[in-house]
Order: structure tokens, then C-alpha cells, then sequence
């Protein structure tokens, strides 16, 4: 007991916990199993920083969170889930060019939260002053720094009863298409829009960032169906099949695929007419306006094979 009392006289007189700079960064907890992981950040450019977590400080790391936006300067990161008090913390950070490095492996301090000004021996824990910070020295055992834990958090719960939690401000989702705003819409309107979009339309939707969506519209891949008029045979030459040829007037125009004319038959006569493919001096996709008594019947394409 007398080495916890001693520990328990570092009481320093600081202004708060100021955040390391990167590669370097801050690891406190204020007790319930929370460790608050924070850093400023002065690098001009970095694409990715990641939060890792072992029991171990040199080895066994698991990514526990990657930095939605990394280029914030003051940023950080609370871990609710940590499965003991002692794991091990350090960063992942990528810079230009896929450079990347790691930050120095710690465990967290304990921080009551803030500043206390040293006002004697180890009841001064008790006294009025309810902004406190207590460091602990890194030769201590584990031991001795969980007992002072315990004992420091049954303190600080009798002095300073837990808040009204908080009623968090409701949280807008921004939808776009392409580059234009559609609406805004609460959280609780979000999963009935969810499902119109799924049921109702093809439309992808997308999250672009923590509370941005994109709907990215959907583009049906072309499935080429052959024309039952004008179409190619097995040889690449073309066919045009119109059985009712003796009962009604057909004309067939010829286009390249960019709508530039080749020529036309103003008149079929045959019911089954066979065009040999040099007519049409290359292979590719070629077009056709087929009319029926000077009415367009059908506007189409065929394609002659890459043998030609």
C-alpha cells in the first residue's frame, strides 16, 4: 500500500493533454474501458492512417479502425472495446508515393481529465478540485497500477456523479446523383429510402463518405439481337428476306456506323436477296433503314465479320 500512496502524490499541475504531432500521438483513458486515441496531424500529404491494437508492443497488431478522412489536423478516436487496459497502441500512417510508416508502439495514461494543482498528500484525491490528471510512472508494476486505478475511480465516482447522457443530434444523410443534389434526409428516413431504390429502380447506391450517398444510375448492357429482315450469313454477305416482296414496295438504305450513307436498293424484288460483303469494302458495324410503301419499318444494324 505504502508504493500506491507514493504513486498516487504525482499529482502535476498542467493545463490539459495537448496532442502529439505525427508520427507521435496521444494515449489516455479516463476509466469504463474507454482509451482515447488522439494526434494533430502537419504532414501536407497523407492518404491513410490506421488505429492498431496488441497485447504485445512489438508484435501480433490488428488494425482496429482506418481514419475516414486522414487529413484532418486534429483528429482521434475512441476504443470502447478494448479487451484489457494494458493492450498496446500505435498508428499506420501512408504518405505520398504509397510511403508509409509506424508509429512508436504505447499503452495509455491514465487521465482523470485535465488539471489539478498538487494540493498536498494522497487525500487531496477527495478534495474539490474535480479536474485532475494523474501520471503514473512507467517502472510500477501492473499490479500496483490497476489497484490505483480501481481505487482512483471509486474517488472520483463519489465526488462526481455520472452526467444526463446526452441526447445526440439527429444525424442527415446528403443523397447525389452524379454531381447534383437530390435531398437531404434524417437517419430514420434513410432505410424506407433504401428500399425504394432497391425495389423500385436499378440505380446503385453508393456511400461516398460518412453521411454522403451517391446513386450511380444503371446503364443496361446492350444485348445485339439480328435484324429477321436484313441480316449477315454464315459467309459475312448480307440477306435480305422479305417474303411479301410481289405484294408490296421495300426499299433498303445502307449506312456506315456513324450514319454516313453507302448506298441503297430502291426497289427489292426478290423475296430472298443475297449482297456480297465486298459491296461493303470493310469489315464492322454497318446500319439500314428498311421501308415499307415509303414507310420507315425498321431502322437496324448488322455486323461482317473481322475475316473480311
Amino acid at each position: 500500500m505504502s508504493r500506491m500512496m507514493a504513486v498516487v502524490l504525482l499529482l502535476v499541475s498542467v493545463r490539459g493533454v495537448a496532442q502529439d504531432t505525427l508520427p507521435r500521438f496521444t494515449a489516455t483513458t479516463k476509466g469504463n474501458d474507454k482509451v482515447i486515441i488522439s494526434w494533430t496531424n502537419n504532414f501536407a500529404v497523407i492518404s491513410q492512417i490506421s488505429i492498431q491494437r496488441s497485447a504485445d508492443s512489438s508484435k501480433n497488431f490488428r488494425t482496429i479502425l482506418t481514419v475516414p478522412d486522414p487529413t484532418v489536423a486534429q483528429n482521434g478516436f475512441v476504443d470502447t472495446k478494448a479487451p484489457s487496459p494494458s493492450m498496446y497502441y500505435r498508428l499506420f500512417i501512408v504518405l505520398e508515393n504509397g510511403n508509409y510508416l509506424f508509429s512508436k508502439a504505447q499503452r495509455p495514461f491514465w487521465d482523470s481529465a485535465g488539471a489539478v494543482r498538487n494540493t498536498g498528500p494522497a487525500q487531496s484525491l477527495t478534495g474539490e478540485n474535480n479536474n485532475r490528471r494523474v501520471v503514473i510512472a512507467d517502472n510500477m508494476p501492473l499490479k500496483d497500477v490497476e489497484k490505483l486505478k480501481e481505487k482512483i475511480k471509486e474517488v472520483v465516482k463519489k465526488e462526481d456523479p455520472a452526467p444526463a447522457p446526452k441526447k445526440e443530434p439527429e444525424k442527415f444523410f446528403t443523397v447525389k446523383k452524379r454531381d447534383s443534389i437530390l435531398l437531404q434526409l434524417p437517419e430514420k428516413a434513410f432505410k424506407k429510402f433504401r428500399d425504394s431504390i432497391v425495389t423500385r429502380t436499378k440505380d446503385t447506391m453508393a456511400f461516398k463518405s460518412m453521411d454522403t450517398i451517391v446513386i450511380r444510375p444503371f446503364v443496361p448492357k446492350e444485348i445485339y439481337r439480328p435484324s429477321r429482315y436484313v441480316f449477315t450469313d454464315k459467309d459475312g454477305n448480307v440477306v435480305i428476306s422479305l417474303p411479301e416482296v410481289k405484294q408490296k414496295h421495300y426499299a433498303v438504305k445502307f449506312f456506315e456506323d456513324d450514319q454516313s450513307v453507302l448506298f441503297d436498293i430502291r426497289q427489292v424484288k426478290e423475296p430472298l436477296l443475297t449482297i456480297d460483303k465486298v459491296n461493303f469494302l470493310h469489315a464492322g458495324w454497318f446500319r439500314f433503314e428498311l421501308y415499307e410503301d415509303g414507310k420507315l419499318k425498321e431502322t437496324h444494324k448488322f455486323l461482317i465479320p473481322k475475316d473480311f
